[in-house]
């Protein structure tokens, strides 16, 4: 796929799930029923794509605010190392990681597989799919692992990210650029990267369908894995409010999870409506990027394509992923 190459599997016969997705696409929520198979671990959001080595992750972390780690992570050391999250376990798992920062995040993300094995491990971070890097990392790790893509209609994803934004903003800097452009850059880099995978190793699914009717496609993941279709694995997995990382961490690790599934995790009954992409463009006018970030690009020898442009490359991706 790349000059990367595989690295070796310390479990060579264990195997693993990476769920792939931008932010604000139900990830939360159907990564956290799908962890809840007898057979799955569902890890919290543990950020270990984006480097190389845990110092690398610590450092990056540190400058997104996170001082002491990514939140899912230090929640995942605390439960598994420790037994129980709270304040206390919670700072003893900043001292661990403290003590680990030398080891490569496979190191780390071994490690963790072991802690739950035999269940297999499942992990989902948004940021990994952020860069091709961070995608062809963790197939470098786990070349055998398999790679779920998550989807949901960019216009639902949109009004999701500008709400969680707009939040933000009040102590941020609004953001840049508009966050369908966000929701395309993510959708590309994952497709471009599973369609290298031989067949069988990736499996597409839409977050709406799995909300609307998990009975018939939560037992379709399950046999794509391998998994026990049976009554009762199906219906552990329709309870993500057993998770223990469905509800607010402790301080100082309160995140790993999206906020508001956080609030409230049980599974809500009834069908998650699609809007149409079509009227969404016939009434909607963009500013792609602020003026100042127009001007930085300038200066930059840049130049963002045409509305029309933008607007026919986003509506030909979400066709293709199943979007009208």
């Amino acid at each position: 796929m790349t000059d990367l190459q595989a690295r070796p599997d310390p479990m060579p016969n264990a195997r693993f799930l990476i769920l792939l997705s931008p932010p604000r696409s139900f990830s939360s929520v159907v990564s956290t029923m799908i962890g809840q198979h007898p057979e799955l671990y569902g890890f919290p959001e543990l950020h270990l794509f984006i480097g190389d080595s845990v110092q690398e992750v610590l450092d990056r972390e540190y400058r997104a605010g996170n001082h002491f780690g990514p939140p899912g992570l230090l929640r995942a050391i605390a439960e598994l190392e420790f037994g129980v999250q709270t304040t206390a376990t919670i700072t003893r798992a900043i001292g661990w990681l403290a003590e680990r920062r030398h080891w490569t995040t496979k190191d780390m993300m071994d490690h963790l597989r072991e802690r739950v094995a035999p269940r297999i491990g499942m992990e989902k971070s948004p940021i990994t799919a952020l860069k091709p890097l961070g995608l062809e990392r963790a197939w470098t790790f786990y070349p055998t692992a398999h790679f779920l893509h998550l989807t949901r209609h960019p216009v639902s994803t949109r009004r999701s990210m500008d709400l969680f934004l707009d939040q933000r903003a009040r102590t941020e800097k609004r953001r840049a650029f508009d966050s369908l452009l966000s929701w395309y850059r993510f959708h590309r880099n994952i497709l471009e990267f599973t369609q290298r995978l031989p067949p069988g190793q990736s499996l597409m699914v839409k977050g709406e369908d799995v909300l609307s009717d998990p009975e018939r496609y939560l037992p379709q993941i399950a046999e794509w894995l391998g998994l026990r279709t049976d009554a009762a694995a199906i219906e552990a997995m329709k309870h993500p409010e057993c998770s223990p990382y469905a509800y607010r961490g402790p301080a100082p690790a309160h995140g790993g999870n999206d906020g508001n599934f956080m609030r409230d995790p049980v599974l809500r009954p009834g069908r998650v409506r699609e809007p149409s992409l079509s009227d969404f463009f016939a009434r909607q006018s963009f500013d792609w990027i602020t003026d100042e970030e127009s001007e930085r690009l300038a200066a930059a020898g840049c130049q963002l394509a045409p509305t029309a442009t933008l607007i026919e490359d986003v509506s030909a991706l979400a066709h293709r992923l199943g979007y009208r």
